[in-house]
């Protein structure tokens, strides 16, 4: 049953993107700009190391809600 739950969100996620592009350039804009800041105060290898964990932290707390 839980497996069935995710394939819905996938898909209904994947839905929206299809159907509204500006919906996902909105979700998506703080993370891009938060990178683009960190690379012009830091440089380029500190905005990779921050994306990395960002990365990490989704995929990590994304296993621990389930």
């Amino acid at each position: 049953m839980a497996k069935e739950i995710d394939r819905i969100r996938a898909r209904s996620a994947w839905a929206t993107v299809r159907e509204s592009p500006f919906i996902t350039a909105v979700a998506v804009a703080p993370v891009v700009l938060a990178l683009g800041v960190v690379w012009w105060l830091l440089g380029g290898f500190a905005a990779f190391v921050l994306l990395l964990i960002v990365a990490s932290v989704v995929v990590v707390g994304g296993k621990l809600l389930k």
